[in-house]
């Protein structure tokens, strides 16, 4: 018998409809439930949430991620994983309905969604055949619970339709949604627990202290305007751009760095404990990100501690181009599978480039790259910032586009001068006299020479800047204002330690970081 055979009215319809759309949500649901679990066995990454949303991040055209990280910033992948949830539901809702009137076609789609996070988790750059096992098995409970609560639906409407038949389905609805969410609280219990011993690991371990100190930082490179932001960032407000949906966190007990390549005589392969054997150097060093935009927040400074890199190469024989050496790029991976090609004769050039293992005087925070990560001042993030390192490969652009350059990224990406109006805020409103117009400029490795400032397009007004730390990081400043009333447009512009005076052509980041002049709009009564 069909449901074309069943004496049917609307009414009867639209409640088989809000039927079978619960039908599909809990499928759904027993799905998520059951991939958690098989994810505490399999590990955290291999979820088919995670999964999916990494093959969305890797195909999604390079102009729509910049858009997502200027609308939502560091919460650009919470929004994709909501996202991801809202359209499952969506297509859960759909197999329901279509489930309800051909059970078995509904089984089929919600088996192929599985299917499908089966492969995207395998097809990740750091893809495990295990990491197949959560979607397949969310494939097949899906298929499964939603044949269940279909056949179920369709017998009420081939019998009576009556309060027993009502009774059993919801009975075995609310059963199903019950178990599976003791499944999923199980699988986040297990998987909570790892990270846990990973954070208390983390918490536990001492780092030496550095066999060469930064230097003291000279008095007045933190100008005491209002407004003003410090001048380290402290690591929970530091910028985190990166496309690790779930964040590594591992022990270092089983952590290691292969070194190898064109052009290594001698490949190494270094544990944790021994980066911390030798030695260990801190510098202050300011990241930017390259989708930072013209006065954009994407950017900090911290006082870094870790191993030269230059060091490591020429211990394993590697010789800069300019010395005959084959290779020309450094490609860096880490345990999600990212890659970042950074130029050998940067590494090379005697700049402090670091395997940095602390951030701010304590260990790298998960989030930030434990154990182990890149820190090369002068760069843009993407081409020498890897988090969470573990290989290190010397090959040639020629040969190989690391993951932002195979998405229309430049491979070489020098940071560009930029400076940054801090306060007043855009559109404050102000009162007539004297006004401290303040802010930050980098151009790391160059430093900053000067710092100017102008009012409605007029003459250019050099700022005071404050005390250098060093040509690696930012440096602050400031501008005494004599406001007058009526609306008005302040700008900036920066000259390195180079003589070169920051641009004002505005530019978008892509493809190797924006450029302009900053401009705050205020209103002064």
């Amino acid at each position: 018998m069909t449901l074309a055979d069943i004496s049917d009215t609307p009414a009867r319809r639209a409640v088989r409809r809000r039927r079978g759309a619960v039908c599909g949500l809990v499928a759904g649901f027993a799905a998520l439930g059951v991939a958690e679990l098989a994810s505490a066995v399999v590990r955290p990454q291999s979820g088919p949430v995670t999964a999916v949303g990494g093959a969305v991040i890797d195909a999604t055209p390079t102009v729509v991620k910049e858009w997502a990280i200027r609308a939502f910033g560091t919460s650009d992948k919470l929004v994709l994983q909501l996202g991801i949830l809202t359209l499952l539901a969506v297509f859960a809702a759909a197999a329901g309905l279509l489930a309800v009137r051909r059970p078995p076609a509904g089984a089929l789609v919600a088996a192929a969604f599985g299917l499908f996070g089966a492969v995207a988790a395998v097809g990740r750059p750091e893809g495990r055949p295990a990491d197949a096992v959560p979607s397949a098995v969310a494939g097949l409970t899906a298929a499964a619970v939603l044949y269940l609560l279909a056949v179920r639906v369709r017998a009420g409407y081939t019998g009576t339709g009556s309060a027993p038949d009502r009774r059993r389905f919801v009975q075995l609805a609310a059963g199903t949604v019950v178990l599976s969410g003791l499944a999923g609280l199980v699988g986040r219990q297990v998987n909570a627990s790892g990270a846990a011993e990973a954070e208390a690991a983390r918490a536990a371990l001492k780092l030496p202290p550095p066999a060469s100190p930064a230097r003291p930082v000279p008095a007045g490179v933190q100008l005491e305007v209002p407004g003003l932001g410090p001048f380290f960032t402290p690591n929970r407000d530091f910028y985190r751009v990166d496309t690790a949906l779930v964040v590594p966190k591992s022990t270092v007990d089983g952590w290691s760095l292969r070194i190898h390549g064109e052009g290594v005589t001698r490949p190494l392969t270094l544990r944790y404990e021994d980066l911390l054997r030798r030695e260990l150097v801190e510098r202050d060093i300011t990241l930017a990100c390259v989708s930072n935009e013209v006065g954009g927040t994407l950017v900090g400074n911290a006082r870094w501690l870790g191993v030269r890199l230059a060091d490591l190469l020429r211990e394993a024989g590697v010789r800069p181009p300019s010395q005959g050496g084959p290779a020309d790029q450094l490609v860096a991976r880490s345990v999600d599978g990212m890659t970042l090609g950074t130029p050998v004769e940067t590494v090379l050039d005697g700049r402090d480039a670091l395997l940095a293992v602390g951030m701010n005087g304590e260990p790298l925070p998960f989030a930030h790259g434990f154990p182990v990560r890149m820190v090369v001042p002068g760069l843009y993030g993407y081409v020498s910032a890897c988090k969470w390192l573990r290989e290190l490969r010397l090959t040639t652009f020629d040969a190989y586009d690391a993951y932002w350059v195979q998405r229309s990224w430049a491979a070489r990406a020098p940071v560009k001068t930029q400076s940054r109006i801090d306060t007043p805020r855009p559109y404050a409103s102000l009162r007539a006299g004297r006004v401290a117009v303040a802010g930050v400029a980098w151009a790391q490795h160059r430093g900053i020479a000067k710092v100017e400032v102008r009012v409605d397009g007029g003459p250019w007004q050099e700022a005071r800047l404050a005390a250098a730390d060093s040509a690696d990081t930012w440096r602050q400043w400031v501008w005494e204002w004599t406001a007058t009333g009526g609306r008005h447009e302040l700008a900036v512009r920066a000259t390195d330690g180079e003589g070169r005076t920051q641009t004002g052509r505005r530019t978008g980041t892509l493809p190797d970081g924006a450029t302009g002049w900053h401009t705050v709009t205020v209103n002064v009564r």
